[in-house]
């Protein structure tokens, strides 16, 4: 069932210090570096307004003010873009997510700031509300493909997430796009630091961790290969418009 997305935010998290790509990041935040000739972020948008998303939150912290320079509303790109920043300590990403609440409302997706993704989002909001959980995450049966798989993913539901402690039972990885309810956030202390892993597993504990499995891989761009291999793919793509 898929379900419309107009009236549904994503929260794009940006607000790391990209470590794994300096040089390339010390001056430029990870989302602005150029992929097949645009600065990703713009990749991403066209993304997602494809989609039918209409309504951007970007949770930024180092060097964020650079992308609300370049991008501004968000209204040449047709979307509606609303910022969140850390402040002068960085937040993490579930602490950005907390922080960003009050732009976002009662649903919402969040995408990972360096994944470009082939996926049905309304599918996966439909799919969140035939479950009746307070959250969902999406997988991909990556059996250690692209990265070490993380999660163990059965009968529609997370049983277990974690990206340290390996079990023979996981061979999905999480995709890059979750979607929550606010009501998942709203336990935790605000302006504090907290990892969205940590907010996964407890909604793991209790039970309230759907999953949609993707059946196209995913993208990134948190390594120098995977911005290699991201930029040759939308090249290939362009070259066929």
């Amino acid at each position: 069932m898929a379900v419309e997305l107009v009236d549904i935010p994503v929260a794009v998290l940006a607000g790391g210090l990209a470590t794994r790509l300096r040089p390339l990041t010390e001056t430029v935040p990870k989302i602005l570096l150029e992929v097949a000739g645009k600065p990703f972020l713009e990749h991403q948008l066209a993304m997602l307004r494809a989609q039918g998303i209409r309504r951007v939150v970007l949770c930024l912290g180092f060097l964020g003010e650079q992308v609300r320079l370049k991008f501004g509303d968000g209204s040449a790109y047709g979307v509606e873009l609303l910022y969140s920043f850390d402040g002068p300590v960085l937040l993490g990403t579930g602490g950005a997510i907390r922080q960003a609440l009050p732009l976002l409302g009662e649903t919402f997706f969040v995408l990972y700031g360096d994944s470009y993704l082939n996926i049905d989002f309304g599918q996966v909001a439909g799919a969140l509300t035939a479950s009746r959980s307070c959250a969902l995450m999406t997988v991909f049966n990556n059996q250690d493909r692209w990265d070490a798989s993380n999660v163990w993913f059965a009968d529609g539901r997370i049983k277990v997430y974690d990206k340290s402690a390996r079990i023979p039972e996981m061979r999905h990885i999480d995709y890059g796009l979750s979607v929550f309810h606010s009501s998942a956030f709203t336990a935790y202390s605000g302006g504090v630091a907290l990892d969205l892993t940590d907010v996964l597993k407890d909604l793991v504990a209790k039970g309230d961790l759907a999953g949609y499995e993707a059946d196209q891989r995913f993208y990134e761009i948190g390594s120098k290969a995977g911005l290699e291999e991201l930029d040759r793919y939308l090249k290939g793509k362009e070259a066929l418009v």
